[in-house]
This record gives C-alpha cells, structure tokens and sequence, in this order.
C-alpha cells in the first residue's frame, strides 16, 4: 500500500472516536463504514450507474428502474436529515438494489443513533484526499482498514482474518495461475483469495490478456461461501475494489451450498474453529464421514472438491492431527485420496489465544483414490520462536527459511520432493514415512525439536500444555456425541455429566 492510501486509512481509522460517543464498537464501525465508502468510491470510481433500485411503479405493479440515492445526495442533505436518508438509502439497496449492491446492503441496518454523529462522519470521509490515491489502490486501502480492524481483537471480526503474512507466504508457494480455479469454502473477507489476485498481477501482463481470458478472470476464477453476513458484505466490498465480480455467496459450505460449488484446482481457506451450531451434523450427504467438528468437515470438502492434480493448503487446529477414532478415519482417507507432502506446524496464537495451536497442510489431489501418501515432510516452526504480538509482530521474513525449504513445486510432486534436505533432529525440516504414521494411528501430531518456550527443563511439555491438548479432544468427542444424539432425536441431556 502506498503512502496516500495507508495515511487515509489512519484518517479512517481515527473517525471511529466520532462514534464511540454513540456506543458504536469497533466490528460495528467498519461494517458501518463499508456502507458509507461503497457509496464514496462508486463516485470515486465513477460506477454510480451500478446505484439503482427496482421499485413498483405508480401507474402498475411491474417494478421499474429508478435512481438509488448516491454521496453527493448525502452530502447536499441537510445534517439534520441526513440520517433518514441514510436509512432509506440502506432499506432501499439491501431490499430492492441490484447484484453486488444489494448482497453488500443485505438486512443492512445502522448502529447510529444521533444525526450529529452521522453528519460528522459523512463529512469526515469527503474530506479525505480521495485524489491522492489511484483507483486501482483503492482495494488494497479496504483491506488495509480491515487488517487495522483485525489487529484490535484476535476475536470478534479477527476471526475472519488470518494473518497476511501467512497467506502471503501460503499463496507465493502455491503459485496461483491464470488457468486455476480458485476457492475459498470459509471465505471471511476474502483474505486469501485477494492475496491471490495480487500473485496473478503481479506474475502475468494483464494488458496482453484477450477479452475472453479477462471475462473468465474476473468472473469465473475465484469462488467461496460465507456463513456471517457481516463478513459476507465486507467479502463482497473487497472483492469489488480489487476488480472482481461475484463468485462469493452467502451461505453455509456445510449444507447443500457447499456441494454446488464448482470443483477447484486450487483452494486456500482457513476454515473456522468449533463444532457446528447446535452440535448437529452437516446437512450435505456428499461426506464419507460426517461429523458434528467443522474442521473435520471443512477438510472433507476441501479434498473432496478438489479436481484430480488439484492442489489445497489449509489452516487447522492440531486436534485435526492427532484426534482418534473418526479423525483418524478421515486423515486416512486424506492421505489415500491426496498426496499430503507438507505440513507447517504454525507458531502458537497467531489465531485466537495463546493456547490454540494450528497448521497449515499442503496436499494434491491424486489421479486415483488410493495410495498417493509416501512421504510427509513436516516443517516446524513452532518450536522455539518469538511470542508474536504487537511488540514482536510476525512479519513475512518469519516464512522466508520455510518457503525455501518448500522448495518450487506447488504441488509437492514426488521427484521434487526428493530433492527436499531432511535436517535431522535438530533441525525443521524432517520427512516421515507413511508407514510410520500408520503405526502411529494415523497421528500427524509430529514434533521432535524440544521447545524452552514450552517445557520443563527436560524437553517435556508442561502439565498445562497437555491438558490443554486433552480437554481438546475431550470437547471433541463430546460434541460427536451430541451431533449423533441430535440425527437420533435422543435428549442431549444425557450428556450433561454431573448436572
């Protein structure tokens, strides 16, 4: 981001003491800001024309096209009518608007109560140096909003967002190309499938790409479904301003709307944490084994929607490593159906807390459904690194040692793979045998390299660490309980121990 975009975002950004004073929170700020700036950078962008509403008409009941209320429309308002027209303006987008401009203003409402506080944040806004930045910065000003947005709470609206030096580092060894076709099943804000977009820009000349090339690149490369519609109009936002159209729906991937998405050849996600609402299982009938723990599930669909030679990688907990039972199960099946050729044991509570341990996995899909694990090199950067926060943040120099012993392949192919260097036990990077993970259960939970962050002196991890780990898989086989209790209409209060 250049420097006119990243000192708007500070101004932004500082516009949101205006409206502490009407008990506006953070979350509610950007969200309420992202219905404000789509009508500014439609003006700035010179899109107004995409600011219509089908109403029915007077003369009979067909709807016709009529003109939506636009920011010079905001701006000539009166600041004590101002507010009104703002609430029109999002009832009549999110109920009569068109495409884009209705999914981003859908069941839209305002947190503002006072038409002082609106007024001085319209103005606040028009303020700004808006010719200062380039349109084509604009997107990336949006997502810097969000990134400052994520950066207050690692929970809330930070759970949508995963660290973009991860997904910087993830998508440059993925290496997206102009032929894939890309998704995100827990689309967030589109995190990944943005940074996706930035690698095609930067490694292809656009200007050399023929109508037809540009048409499927912008309609029929990036696809994804998002189950919070907060998070959905944010997605679509920052979709729009990078220059791509459609392709992210609001829905749940675990119902049948998970099913109807195109097969990828590439997916990127971070897929959410927990068990499904209500500890029900999910309402697809495409998974082998269905389970009431999202990850589980997100992993089913993941490689399950990858086309043949198709290439994921993806964020999970550790308890997806090593939880018995039907984990173990769907690991197996994994790793027969893919090709599972790294795992990235990630530093401790770059998600939620300290205490949740994740991953990334790196596999491609097989030309068959047998068979296609040999070998899994896991690469660990967990032992031994900085507590990452604000006073030691995580930078993309971090991955740099990783990204090279990944090496160029991303698709981890077997004579590539054996060029990999196995540095031995006091090292990162170490290759294991499928054979040996078999003996072990199927348990991909590996760690060799003995952590002073995390141990007792002997290289044993400490009492809190493994009962951490064991309350984890205990949640886990509680919540399965409940999912089949609840398909078998049983009381799930015969679960409450102890009540």
């Amino acid at each position: 981001m250049n420097a006119a975009a990243s000192d708007i975002v500070a101004k932004l950004w500082n516009l949101c003491h205006i409206l502490r004073d009407d008990g506006v929170t953070y979350h509610q700020y950007v969200t309420e800001l992202t219905y404000l700036l789509f009508l500014k950078m439609m003006q700035e962008t010179d899109q107004e024309d995409r600011l219509v509403v089908f109403k029915a008409s007077k003369k009979n009941t067909e709807k016709e096209q009529q003109s939506g209320i636009r920011w010079s429309d905001l701006m000539s308002c009166t600041p004590l009518r101002r507010l009104d027209l703002y609430k029109e303006l999002l009832r009549d987008y999110g109920r009569n608007g068109h495409g884009t401009v209705q999914e981003i203003y859908a069941n839209a409402s305002t947190f503002i109560t006072k038409p002082v506080t609106l007024s001085k944040l319209v103005e606040g806004i028009d303020k700004l140096d808006w010719y200062s930045v380039h349109r084509e910065d604009l997107g990336d000003l949006y997502e810097g909003l969000l990134a400052r947005n994520a950066n207050e709470k690692k929970s809330g609206a930070g759970q949508y967002f995963t660290p973009r030096e991860l997904i910087d580092s993830i998508v440059a060894v993925m290496k997206p190309s102009l032929d894939d076709v890309i998704q995100d099943p827990a689309a967030g804000t589109s995190g990944f499938l943005i940074a996706a977009n930035h690698y095609l820009r930067q490694h292809n000349d656009f200007s050399k790409l023929s109508e037809a090339q540009l048409e499927k690149y912008r309609h029929s490369t990036f696809y994804g479904i998002e189950l919070v519609q907060d998070a959905h109009r944010l997605s679509q936002m920052n979709m729009l301003l990078h220059g791509i159209e459609g392709g992210i729906q609001f829905g749940d991937t675990l119902a049948e709307e998970g099913e109807a998405l195109p097969p990828a050849t590439l997916i990127l996600s971070n897929p959410p944490f927990g068990t499904k609402k209500g500890g029900g299982l999910p309402t697809r009938g495409d998974f082998t084994f269905p389970t009431a723990n999202k990850q589980f599930c997100f992993l089913q669909h993941i490689y399950l929607n990858l086309k043949r030679g198709g290439r994921a990688a993806v964020v999970l907990p550790d308890n997806v490593l090593f939880e018995s039972n039907i984990g173990a199960e769907i690991r197996k099946d994994l790793m027969d159906k893919c090709n599972l050729h790294t795992i990235l044991r990630l530093p401790a509570g770059l998600f939620y807390a300290q205490g949740v341990r994740t991953n990334v996995l790196f596999f491609t899909r097989g030309a068959s459904d047998k068979g296609n694990t040999k070998d899994v090199w896991v690469y660990d950067m967990r032992a031994n690194m900085p507590q990452f926060n604000k006073r030691t943040p995580l930078t993309r120099g971090h991955f740099a040692e990783f990204e090279a012993a990944f090496g160029k392949d991303p698709f981890g192919l077997p004579k590539n793979t054996a060029k990999r260097k196995d540095t031995g036990e006091q090292g990162r990077f170490r290759k294991f045998s499928r054979e040996w993970i078999a003996q072990r259960g199927e348990s991909l939970d590996i760690a060799w390299l003995r952590d002073e962050n995390l141990s007792t002196g002997d290289g044993v991890p400490e009492p809190a660490a493994l009962a951490r780990e064991a309350m984890t898989e205990l949640e886990s086989a509680y919540e399965e309980l409940r999912g089949i209790l609840a398909v078998l209409g049983e009381d799930e209060d015969l679960l409450e121990v102890g009540a």
